[in-house]
């Protein structure tokens, strides 16, 4: 690997460094975005996935739209929610944020 003095050197010599040296910061660059944005973005997709096959009824859930309500049916990808007496919205599970943990109903 060469350094800035590297190709400071190089440059002076009247060289130019070679194509796969020249290519090296902008791969460190994807490398470090990779790690940085793309993995933990996966990882968090994977959890929200995760949590929404675990939903079971009488489960306290937030929605996406804010709204709080506790888990009263689940069909393949929408999920019944009561969000008051005698008040239920079906709605689709992605919309679901989280299960809201130690609550009770």
């Amino acid at each position: 690997m060469v350094g800035i003095v590297g190709w400071w050197v190089l440059l002076q010599a009247g060289q130019r460094p070679s194509a796969l040296v020249q290519m090296l910061p902008i791969v460190a660059i994807l490398v470090i975005f990779y790690f940085l944005l793309i993995r933990p973005k996966q990882r968090e997709q994977k959890a929200h996935q995760k949590m929404l096959t675990q939903l079971g009824k009488g489960d306290r859930v937030l929605t996406s739209g804010g709204i709080f309500g506790s888990v009263v049916g689940l069909k393949d990808d929408r999920v019944v929610v009561k969000i008051a007496e005698n008040v239920k919205i079906e709605l689709l599970k992605s919309s679901v944020l989280r299960k809201l943990e130690g609550e009770e109903s």
